[in-house]
């Protein structure tokens, strides 16, 4: 297996964007932060890979009218999926590996705001039981949490201390939408919004973009080293993903299988840090179980997906913001997460560790 770092990383991502701009808008300047960071180029990059989805956007072969902001001269090596921005880094990781590119740049953008999220997200649902019906993201997040809580599996409490754990921890971060000191008795006094889960328990909606740049070892040593990195590097040693079924009668929605397989597979054995891609409370509660997660692990100190979720960025920033405790040597080993579909159904994991 080659090695492969994780050399830079940019996000923006706010409650919605200020006189609707384009995606090629959306993306401009986050790819200008990339190249401040690593001294590159466009030249310098061999591989392009997008996460976005065209039901969000509203129009069909949304994604191409973003390469627009990478250019079109020289040309370059583009792919596309129709999902979260982390499984695009997971193309990418996956064509570096095979040696037919030594670095690439992922990318993710999505405006939630111009449609209405959790009606949009049942299109993910199966097509032919589960869509007609019209179920929303949100209510479908209800009747998990209420799994759990008749099943004594986890309480209203614990689902509210992940909650006001994530706003305080996002006091400091300049892109959540929802932080600030709170306490598990500011969020139980929250009315209950899809029983049994109040407004704080379900992620915002968001609108974002982010891009991440990775090389193989040879090409990562022609970065310019940035001022965030501050000389250390951090390196992915494991990365999974794995799926379940689409069907909600299918699978138990209390717990996360795939994510346990994915976990076994990316090595989460001795990580002090992780960032989970949790869009609901209750589900911070299912992944941690599923990874085997004790209290020494610092989870989410960006505040997580409850105080911002920018789709199909959002799992991309839990590696990014991963990567900065890397980069910043506030954790040595560390584990980020995404996940895609109804009630945790697809999950991907990714482990990295810090060296010079």
């Amino acid at each position: 297996m080659r090695d492969v770092a994780i050399l830079g990383f940019a996000q923006r991502q706010m409650k919605e964007f200020d006189g609707s701009p384009t995606c090629v808008e959306l993306l401009v300047p986050v790819f200008a932060d990339l190249y401040e960071q690593t001294g590159w180029t466009r030249s310098d990059v061999d591989f392009w890979c997008s996460g976005s989805s065209d039901y969000l956007a509203g129009r069909s072969f949304s994604f191409v009218s973003a390469v627009d902001a990478i250019g079109v001269i020289p040309p370059v090596m583009e792919s596309h999926v129709e999902m979260d921005a982390a499984w695009a880094l997971y193309e990418a990781w996956v064509k570096i590996q095979t040696g037919e590119v030594d670095s690439a740049v992922v990318y993710g953008f999505g405006k939630s705001s111009a449609g209405t999220l959790r009606r949009t997200m049942t299109l993910q649902l199966d097509p032919y039981t589960g869509t007609p019906l019209w179920p929303d993201a949100v209510s479908i997040a209800g009747l998990q949490a209420r799994l759990g809580l008749d099943r004594g599996l986890w309480d209203e409490k614990a689902m509210a201390e992940v909650v006001a754990r994530s706003m305080t921890d996002a006091a400091n971060n300049e892109w959540a939408i929802r932080k600030g000191e709170t306490s598990v008795d500011d969020v139980l006094a929250q009315p209950v919004y899809a029983d049994p889960l109040r407004r704080w328990d379900c992620a915002p909606v968001s609108d974002g973009a982010a891009a991440m740049v990775i090389a193989a070892a040879d090409k990562a040593q022609t970065v310019t080293q940035s001022a965030s990195s501050q000389g250390t590097t951090a390196w992915i040693t494991g990365f999974e993903h794995r799926i379940e079924p689409i069907s909600l009668s299918a699978r138990d929605l209390t717990t996360s299988s795939s994510t346990e397989a994915a976990g076994v597979a990316a090595g989460v054995d001795g990580v002090d840090l992780a960032e989970l891609y949790a869009p609901f409370s209750h589900q911070e509660l299912i992944l941690k179980s599923a990874l085997g997660l004790n209290g020494d692990v610092r989870i989410n100190p960006s505040g997580g997906a409850l105080t911002a979720n920018p789709m199909f960025s959002a799992g991309l920033n839990r590696i990014g913001e991963a990567a900065k405790r890397v980069w910043a040597g506030e954790s040595q080993k560390a584990l980020a997460h995404a996940t895609s579909g109804p009630a945790l159904q697809q999950n991907l994991v990714l482990t990295m560790e810090a060296r010079a």
